[in-house]
């Protein structure tokens, strides 16, 4: 009876409503309907019906209509909890139209708001809103207690709900800064809007069967099997919108500066959450590579800002500062690492890698900007790693197939990666920052951190990835040799952090250590795995390469090896190079210093330096002290010459090579007089000398006496006396040798011998135009260490003493040098004659036309006052910490060498792959003419050539003479030389082959 009564009290107001067009009156009815209790479903769905229509779709013109739909909310509200399921789709419908029209209203009241509408209508709109969303809240309440539907029309609703709900809440964060004192509880309403969405997803990922075949349309409708398969689709659906919605919101909360933090969050973190759900079966209806995109482009435009922000300022950035920059593009990093991670097929790797170039090149360009140092180094730590795991999430997922994955190890890591995909806003990017630095330059700058960032986290690696990295090694060196990459390995700073969460420590270290610690690093991991045949491989190949600065590095890391390597593993590698050594023996080239021999003997005395006293004396034991052996006596040259360690000998082996030493010394110089022929045959003449000055600077040798000083008198008078050229270049490096020993030794300058040492020194450089003799001119380095320890004698200051003028006079020759090396070495040697001497009267060995008096703008008016000046700025920056920092013109000069050096090197590569090709088309030959018989003449012919070369081989010596201002001339000559040699040899060969 009573649910009768209130049937037909519900159909009288439902009646009168409808009749009613005065909304005063309908609200007023309205009310009345909220103190009914229904409780059958027919009733309730009647009513919320008849409210749907009552709620108007266009936004109102007065506060009437606001009072209308919040009376509506107000009733409809009352019954969600219990009626929800009976009433699903006319909720939802009431709910998806309210929803639109409270985004409408929303823009309307923001906009009418600064016209200066009533503030009473917009208060009553803001409290609707906040009611609608409470009612939303409790719509997703009810969805998440409901299970799914496979019904069609239900599943549609339920969508256009949820899309209608995160499409006001982004109404809503949008316009969150313009509405009034409810903006706070709005954007918390907006947030609980994701909250639930999110929740209401994973609540309906879980009744579902992940399983089950997709294929719907072979299956009877009326089976399980198809109402499985059909609320699978509908949950794939619902999620995929609110995927969608979610990326929306997230890319506009990252706008809204610190209020939409919370927004930020939930957001994306919530696309992360709700794409883990179904197994991956998302990515077939999902953009996937959009939604990293999306990240991607939220990163470009964060650090854009700040480009942009920080150009305009000269103050350094502070902590605070670059931390508002930086973690939020942290965070969209670790979203999108999350996702590459779930979906790496489906991620756009070229687009994504070089996003990550563009950071890392960023964060090292930052480095070379004072202003932004503090940037760098914080971006260096919070980005770093962050990049790597965003690079390696894209290939070390099991669903990559190998080919992809060294597809993109390949691109990122070879010459195909070009600079064009730095374009749009990652190129204003980089013209912020340095608008004369190329994307180019950026780019590889970003590779080089990239492939450090992965031998320095490596051990996080899969086995085949290292594989990878190790055959990578060659492109990185010759990366390394570019001219711009070049020069900011010599001169930039870089921030690097180590170590692991709490103990992590970030210090600023110069580009060529780190590289140095990554390529170390990365040995150590792969020692154990196959990869480690690749890096030792690399090692081998490098170990003679051309260019400086990757010789340097590959010998860096071969010291590392014999630091830290099992003692027969150090010995076999230092015996397999001797033998080597041994291969290209030749008392010819000894004394060439960029020889083979030569070479090798550097390479092993480095090897040795780092080696344990045991090694040294293996070494020394069983390769160097066979005398029986003429290929050990040019090993053991070839090792002197090179800084064999003997101070890392033991100590009766050092002893005995001390000894050696001063007897093979004092022998040679005692019979120096009948040494001329020895000198004229060219070879290793005079390397007890050689050896002796070697020597003097590891150990010390007090037993050398005034026979020494004798000897350079003897060696000066033999130089201007004698007319054969190939003899005067011997004695000039006998000369040099000389004077470096006598300045290792300070006891010999206070013997009385020594007066006569410097009026014949003086009368061999002051007694001719010197910059007519070349060989005499290479010794001028030598001469300076050597007037340096002058200081070391007791002077008169009398002008008619002639030891005295003799002194100025030599100091006033090197001091007039404006070479800029010699000028250098001579005022460096004034300098130390000055901190040492007891003389007084210091400007009578200053010319007054010395290189440092002139005017350095004009080249002229020479002055003292500017010599002195100009002596203490370059003993102060003598005595400065050499922690500088690079000036623009400084790196440019760099830059112009790198090419230069990279220039010769690829010139040399074209000579080698020229004479390989021609010993191919030789051996080609070799096998046709294999058995034939050749003419006499022929043979003669080849005994001819063969004499000759020889002949120019040992005029190779004196090629220095000729060359001394065309070292390019002297560079093509060898070249072609060593042509010429090939060519003979090969002929040699298809004659053994004809007597064969």
């Amino acid at each position: 009876m009573e649910r009768e009564v209130s049937k037909k009290e519900l159909e009288k107001l439902l009646d009168a409503i409808k009749s009613s067009d005065v909304v005063e009156s309908r609200v007023q009815l309205i009310n009345k309907l909220g103190h009914l209790e229904l409780s059958e479903k027919c009733d309730v769905a009647s009513l919320i019906d008849c409210l749907k229509i009552l709620w108007e779709d266009f936004t109102c013109l007065d506060i009437s209509q606001c009072v209308l739909n919040k009376t509506i909310l107000h009733v409809v509200a009352k019954y969600v909890e219990f009626h929800f399921p009976q009433c699903l789709a006319s909720f939802l419908e009431l709910g998806t139209k309210a929803s639109i029209w409270c985004a409408q209203h929303l823009k309307m009241t923001v906009m009418s708001a600064e016209e200066s509408q009533e503030e009473e209508h917009s208060d009553l709109f803001f409290q609707l809103l906040l009611e609608y969303f409470s009612f939303s809240k409790a719509c997703f309440v009810a969805l998440t207690k409901h299970p799914v539907s496979s019904d069609k029309a239900t599943i549609t609703a339920v969508e256009k709900f949820l899309s209608e709900q995160l499409n006001l809440a982004r109404e809503a964060i949008s316009e969150s800064k313009r509405i009034n004192s409810s903006g706070p509880e709005v954007i918390k309403c907006a947030q609980s809007v994701i909250d639930s969405t999110i929740q209401l997803c994973k609540e309906y990922s879980k009744n579902v069967d992940w399983e089950i075949s997709d294929t719907i349309s072979v299956m009877d409708k009326s089976s399980s099997q198809f109402q499985e398969a059909t609320i699978r689709n509908n949950v794939i659906n619902i999620t995929k919108c609110a995927v969608e919605k979610l990326c929306e919101i997230g890319t506009l909360a990252a706008s809204g500066g610190g209020s939409l933090v919370a927004i930020l969050n939930v957001s994306w973190k919530g696309v992360v959450d709700l794409l883990q759900l179904g197994n991956n079966i998302l990515a077939e209806k999902l953009n996937v590579g959009s939604i990293v995109m999306s990240l991607v482009s939220l990163i470009n435009q964060s650090l854009k800002c700040a480009m942009e922000a920080w150009s305009l300022v000269k103050e350094p950035i502070s902590v605070n500062e670059a931390r508002k920059t930086f973690i939020p593009v942290k965070f969209y990093l670790i979203n999108a690492v999350k996702i590459c991670s779930l979906y790496p097929c489906q991620a756009y790797p070229k687009e994504i890698a070089s996003s990550v170039l563009m950071i890392l090149g960023l964060i090292i360009s930052m480095c070379q900007v004072k202003h932004l140092q503090v940037a760098s180094e914080l971006s260096m730590e919070l980005l770093e790693k962050t990049c790597l795991d965003l690079i390696t999430s894209l290939y070390k997922s099991s669903l990559v197939k190998d080919e992809l994955k060294f597809e993109i190890l390949d691109w990122l890591f070879s010459e195909d990666c070009d600079a064009s995909l730095i374009q749009g806003e990652m190129l204003e990017i980089f013209s912020v920052i340095h608008e004369n630095m190329p994307g180019e330059k950026m780019l590889l700058l970003g590779r080089v951190s990239l492939f450090l960032s992965h031998l320095r986290y490596s051990v996080d690696l899969e086995d085949d990835v290292k594989h990878l990295i190790a055959r990578k090694l060659g492109w990185f060196l010759d990366t390394l040799i570019n001219e711009e990459v070049y020069s900011s390995v010599l001169t930039l700073q870089i921030p690097q952090t180590y170590g692991f969460g709490k103990n992590m420590e970030l210090n600023c270290e110069p580009l060529f250590q780190a590289i140095l610690h990554a390529l170390k690093t990365f040995m150590v991991v792969v020692s154990s795995s196959s990869a480690w045949e690749k890096v030792e491989s690399f090692l081998l190949q490098n170990i003679f390469h051309p260019h400086f600065l990757s010789f340097e590095i590959i010998m860096e890391l071969w010291c590392f090896i014999v630091q830290n390597a099992e003692i027969d593993f150090v010995q076999d590698i230092i015996y397999k190079l001797c033998e080597l050594m041994k291969s290209v023996a030749c008392r010819e080239s000894l004394l060439i210093p960029n020889s083979a021999i030569r070479k090798l003997a550097r390479s092993i005395c480095m090897l040795l330096k780092c080696s344990t006293q045991s090694v040294v004396d293996w070494v020394y034991n069983s390769i160097i002290q066979d005398n029986g052996s003429q290929s050990s006596s040019i090993l053991y040259v070839a090792l002197v010459l090179e800084g064999f360690p003997l101070n890392l000998l033991s100590e009766n082996l050092r002893s005995s090579v001390k000894q050696k030493t001063i007897t093979d010394y004092y022998g040679f110089i005692e019979s120096f007089k009948d040494k001329l022929s020895d000198a004229s045959s060219g070879g290793a003449f005079g390397f007890p000398v050689f050896a002796l000055s070697s020597s003097l600077h590891q150990v010390s040798l007090s037993d050398v006496d005034m026979k020494t000083l004798k000897f350079l008198v003897a060696i000066s008078q033999k130089y201007k006396t004698t007319i054969d050229k190939q003899i005067k270049s011997h004695y000039s490096k006998l000369l040099r040798e000389t004077l470096s020993i006598v300045s290792n030794l300070k006891h010999l300058y206070s013997s009385d011998e020594m007066e006569q040492v410097i009026f014949e020194i003086r009368s061999l450089f002051m007694s001719a135009p010197i910059t007519l003799d070349s060989q005499l001119c290479q010794c001028k380095p030598e001469l300076a260490v050597f007037i340096a320890g002058l200081g070391h004698m007791a002077i008169s200051e009398r002008d008619d003493c002639s030891k005295s003028k003799t002194m100025w006079e030599l100091y006033h020759m090197l001091l007039k040098e404006q070479h800029w090396a010699l000028a250098h070495l001579s005022i460096n040697a004034f300098g130390y004659f000055a901190a040492h001497t007891d003389c007084n009267q210091l400007w009578k060995f200053v010319p007054q036309d010395a290189a440092l008096s002139y005017d350095p703008e004009t080249g002229n008016d020479t002055d003292e006052a500017r010599f002195m000046s100009e002596l203490k700025v370059l003993l102060e920056k003598e005595m400065a910490l050499l922690a500088i920092t690079p000036s623009s013109e400084q790196v440019s000069l760099l830059v112009k060498e790198g090419t230069v050096l990279k220039e010769a090197i690829r010139k040399n590569l074209d000579v080698y792959e020229s004479v390989k090709r021609k010993r191919i088309n030789l051996d080609e030959e070799k096998e046709v003419v294999k058995r034939r018989k050749l003419p006499d003449e022929v043979k003669t012919g080849m005994e001819l050539l063969q004499s000759g070369l020889k002949m120019v081989g040992n005029g190779l010596s004196q090629l220095d003479t000729f060359c001394v201002d065309s070292p390019e001339l002297k560079d093509k000559f060898l070249a072609q030389f060593s042509l010429l040699d090939d060519t003979i040899g090969q002929l040699v060969g298809l004659m053994s082959a004809d007597q064969g």
